[in-house]
This record gives C-alpha cells, sequence and structure tokens, in this order.
C-alpha cells in the first residue's frame, strides 16, 4: 500500500509538471509567436507556364467532350415529341450548355494567365542576356585598355615604323629600276629615232603580208589536165 501510494503521488506531479510546462509554451507561443514552417520554394516561370499549359489541355478536352454530350442532346430534342419530354430534353442540354461556357470562360482566363507568364519569362530573359553581354563589353573594355597601354601602340614608335616602311619601300624600286637597266646601249641613240624605224618595219611586214595574200601557193595551184588522146 505505501508503494502503491507514493508511485500515485510520482504520476500526480508527473502531470502536474507537464500541465505547468504546456501552460508555459502556450504564454512563449502569444508573446513571440508559433514557429512559422518553412515556406515550399516558388516555382519558377518554366513551371507555372507548363502548369497552366496542361490545365489548359485538360479544359479543352471537357470542351469537346460537352459538344460531343450537345450534340446527343440537339439529336434527342430533334426526336422528342413537344411537350414535357422536350422540355425536358431541353432543360438537360441548357445544363451542358452552362457548363461549357463556365469552362470556357476559364479556358480563356488560363489563356491570358500563360500569356503574362510566358511574357514575364521572355522580359527575364532578356534581362538576364543584357547583364552578360554588358559583363562582356566590360571584360573587353578592359582588356582593349590594357593592351593600348602596351609599347607597341606608341604612336611615336608607329610613325617612325611607317617611315622606315616608306624608305624601304623606295629603296626597293631604286634598285629594281637599276637592275632593269640595259647595258652596252650607245649613248647617242635617239628614242624617236628608233620609234620612227619601229613604224618603219611594221610598214615592211603588213606589204608582205599583202603580197603574200594575194598569191597561191603552189599546193594549192591547179595542175594543167594531160591532153586528151587523138
Amino acid at each position: 500500500r505505501v508503494r502503491s501510494s507514493f508511485t500515485s503521488r510520482r504520476h500526480v506531479a508527473a502531470d502536474a509538471r507537464t500541465r505547468v510546462n504546456d501552460e508555459r509554451t502556450r504564454r512563449m507561443k502569444r508573446l513571440f509567436g508559433a514557429k512559422k514552417a518553412p515556406a515550399a520554394p516558388a516555382k519558377t516561370l518554366s513551371e507555372t507556364a507548363t502548369g497552366l499549359e496542361q490545365r489548359t489541355h485538360a479544359l479543352d478536352a471537357k470542351i469537346t467532350a460537352l459538344d460531343r454530350e450537345l450534340a446527343t442532346h440537339r439529336d434527342a430534342i430533334k426526336r422528342a415529341r413537344p411537350g414535357a419530354g422536350q422540355d425536358a430534353a431541353k432543360r438537360r442540354a441548357l445544363v451542358v450548355l452552362k457548363q461549357r461556357k463556365l469552362y470556357e470562360q476559364q479556358r480563356e482566363q488560363l489563356y491570358g494567365q500563360r500569356f503574362n507568364v510566358e511574357q514575364v519569362a521572355f522580359a527575364s530573359e532578356q534581362a538576364k542576356e543584357t547583364v552578360e553581354t554588358v559583363r562582356a563589353m566590360q571584360s573587353a573594355s578592359k582588356e582593349l585598355k590594357s593592351a593600348f597601354k602596351s609599347p607597341a601602340f606608341d604612336l611615336n614608335e608607329i610613325d617612325k615604323l611607317n617611315d622606315d616602311m616608306a624608305d624601304l619601300l623606295d629603296l626597293g624600286e631604286e634598285v629594281q629600276n637599276t637592275l632593269g637597266r640595259s647595258y652596252n646601249v650607245p649613248d647617242d641613240l635617239d628614242e624617236d629615232d628608233l620609234l620612227d624605224e619601229l613604224d618603219a618595219l611594221e610598214l615592211d611586214m603588213l606589204d608582205e603580208e599583202t603580197e603574200l595574200a594575194g598569191s597561191v601557193p603552189s599546193y594549192l595551184q591547179d595542175e594543167p589536165l594531160p591532153a586528151a588522146p587523138e
């Protein structure tokens, strides 16, 4: 009995401590607020666009199914006799038609949302490409500045190099002219006299060609025919 009484008192004390701790926890939550669970990561624009596209396809399938159902109701209305039966067929068709209109409105909304998401995705990609372009231009600018600081881009040295190249080209031309001179040519020869003599030679050659053209070579002349026998 003593042991049982001791055990029960111990359980009562443990329950009291638990209640105190629970009350203390509730007070802490009221004062500082409960710890929020970590938020799920936001979807990317590509994932959002894919989800909207899937929902749009699902609505398209539902609208197609309702179109087939409406065709069935239209045939039923045509076959039904005027009266309660035809009115009931019309009411069923109206319910399907309202549902179809609702799906069409939802699809148009999804089209608009998808368009907006794609526009934002395009603007985001364009902004990223612009950043990369600016970084590439900055890097190229640094490289150019570093290159222009090199001694190889000294304008004075470049001008001196151009002058040296011009002098070398002039010297090469003079060397070629010197090597192209004719040897053992008399100094008293007149260039005009040589040109007159060249013209005379050309006239003589033309006269010879004319004479040859007027005569028939022997291998082209007709041989005389033998005399006919008596």
